[in-house]
């Protein structure tokens, strides 16, 4: 049953992380079973910051698409490689049956505060995005920011940014999370003025863990509604946090769908039981119980 007023129920995708030790592997495999299920549209896959965990990405891409069948879009970035490293890495995951590529500039590599081009490579990811489409080997999916990105001079920057990413050849663009629906409605309309008419799909993040969130909102430049603090200071104390998780990511999610919206993306850091509520509580179905094949 779903809790949208207008009786629709979204498609979904999820993204993971590359696991990097053997319990992290175990994580990235139950969330796999979880959520599978549910028939994403597609899964995507990060890299680490400056590109630390390409190998650990392109092995776990071929897993997904070898043994459980999914839509994959595998993360690539900018960071510390030449041109052709890069584009040699795209054609290594057309070679697999990669179909889709999340394509982003990255983040600086560990102990650097800001991205430096390769003296050889991309300088950001419209110049990336631009040699992809040449390749014509993807769909090709980039980020957007509703809440202004860190480095963005003014509100109008993400949506300059973003128009020159689908002028390069983006197919359709993810958002940063966002808690209040506002800064998504609004960065959608301020798009519809620029012109852009592909799809914007947002980005969810259910709450795990409050601090966590506050921490990395802090750094990537997402806005926290005030009134959320107290309400996960009051949830701790009544050990109700879960519960007002699923209850804050629900009720964003079905305001999107009521919204028009048609297509959600769940960040999962690889820990599915929150999604799988939210899902649930969405309407979002399993559609058979999935199995690994050898």
């Amino acid at each position: 049953m779903t809790t949208t007023d207008s009786g629709k129920v979204p498609n979904v995708s999820f993204e993971f992380f590359p696991p990097q030790s053997l319990e992290a592997s175990f994580r990235l495999w139950e969330s796999v079973q979880v959520l599978a299920p549910l028939s994403p549209s597609f899964v995507s896959v990060t890299y680490g910051a400056g590109g630390s965990t390409r190998e650990l990405t392109h092995e776990a891409v071929g897993t997904l698409i070898k043994h459980y069948g999914l839509n994959v879009a595998a993360h690539l970035t900018c960071v510390d490689a030449t041109r052709a490293e890069t584009l040699e890495i795209a054609r290594s995951y057309a070679e697999i049956g990669v179909k889709e590529i999340v394509a982003l500039r990255g983040d600086p590599p560990k102990g650097q505060d800001r991205f430096t081009p390769h003296p050889e490579g991309f300088s950001g990811s419209v110049e990336l995005v631009a040699a992809l489409k040449e390749l014509g080997l993807f769909h090709i999916r980039v980020g957007a920011y509703p809440d202004p990105h860190p480095e963005a001079r003014d509100e109008n920057s993400d949506i300059e940014m973003l128009k020159r990413k689908f002028d390069a050849g983006a197919d359709s663009a993810i958002t940063q999370y966002f808690y209040d629906i506002d800064s998504f409605l609004r960065f959608r309309d301020r798009a519809a003025a620029a012109g852009i008419t592909k799809p914007i799909i947002p980005g969810i993040l259910p709450i795990e863990n409050w601090d966590a969130v506050k921490r990395f909102s802090a750094r990537c430049g997402a806005r926290l509604p005030g009134w959320m603090d107290d309400a996960f200071a009051k949830a701790k104390r009544d050990g109700v946090e879960e519960l007002l998780s699923v209850s804050i990511g629900t009720e964003l999610c079905s305001n999107l769908v009521d919204e028009g919206v048609e297509d959600l993306h769940f960040y999962t850091l690889n820990k599915p039981h929150l999604t799988r509520q939210i899902c649930a509580a969405l309407g979002v179905e399993p559609k058979d119980s999935l199995e690994a094949v050898a």
